[in-house]
């Protein structure tokens, strides 16, 4: 495999991973790109996609909220840095998107860091290197199921229990799972396992 080929593998199989995330989060993604092979993304995109990531820009919204929108934007540049940021939020002020989820090829400079910290004063920007994505993590046999609560469902459970959120169980937002649902601090998210009984059982955990 050449390293043009292998690098369209890698893109292929991290776009594959986001539209699935982005269904997971209860946006609305076409059955055509959840089930897209790799031979139509190449049909799609082109042979030289892997130097135009640009084109795989994502724009879509929730099925309930039409106007609760996120975009995914898949620089080119191979080290992403301030401009590349700022563009980005340009862009979401727009169009008036304020979610959005950045794929990049390495991680972030310092300053880039430092100017999505910035941005997430008004907007909230997530970031993806491409190699966590090569895989859905969710997928794993490993991997409990993970449903996050609405609000009105984290209220209900706090009452039933006659306990405070802080008095759960934590997980933190930079736990791979978290991520991968978009969780923010102060949500809770009910995990479902097999016991050796063959039932199951859920256990709750606070975002922090």
């Amino acid at each position: 495999m050449s390293v043009s080929e292998e690098q369209n593998t890698k893109l292929f199989k991290a776009r594959r991973t986001v539209v699935q995330m982005l269904r997971d989060r209860g946006y609305s993604v076409p059955d055509s790109d959840i089930k897209m092979t790799r031979q139509q993304f190449i049909e799609k995109y082109g042979e030289n996609v892997h130097l135009k990531r640009d084109d795989l820009l994502i724009l879509c919204s929730k099925g309930d909220a039409p106007t609760d929108q996120i975009y995914v934007f898949f620089p080119a540049e191979v080290k992403v840095g301030v401009p590349m940021v700022r563009n980005c939020a340009k862009r979401m002020k727009a169009d008036n998107v304020y979610n959005a989820i950045l794929v990049v090829q390495r991680a972030l400079t310092a300053p880039a860091k430092a100017a999505i910290n910035e941005i997430n004063s008004y907007f909230h920007m997530e970031v993806f290197e491409e190699a966590e994505l090569l895989t859905n993590i969710t997928e794993h046999m490993f991997v409990p199921k993970h449903t996050v609560l609405t609000n009105q469902e984290k209220k209900e459970l706090l009452a039933k229990y006659r306990v405070k959120e802080t008095q759960l169980p934590r997980i933190l937002v930079s736990d791979p799972v978290a991520k991968y649902y978009g969780m923010k601090r102060g949500q809770v998210v009910k995990i479902t396992r097999q016991s050796v009984t063959a039932d199951t059982y859920d256990t709750y955990r606070y975002a922090v």
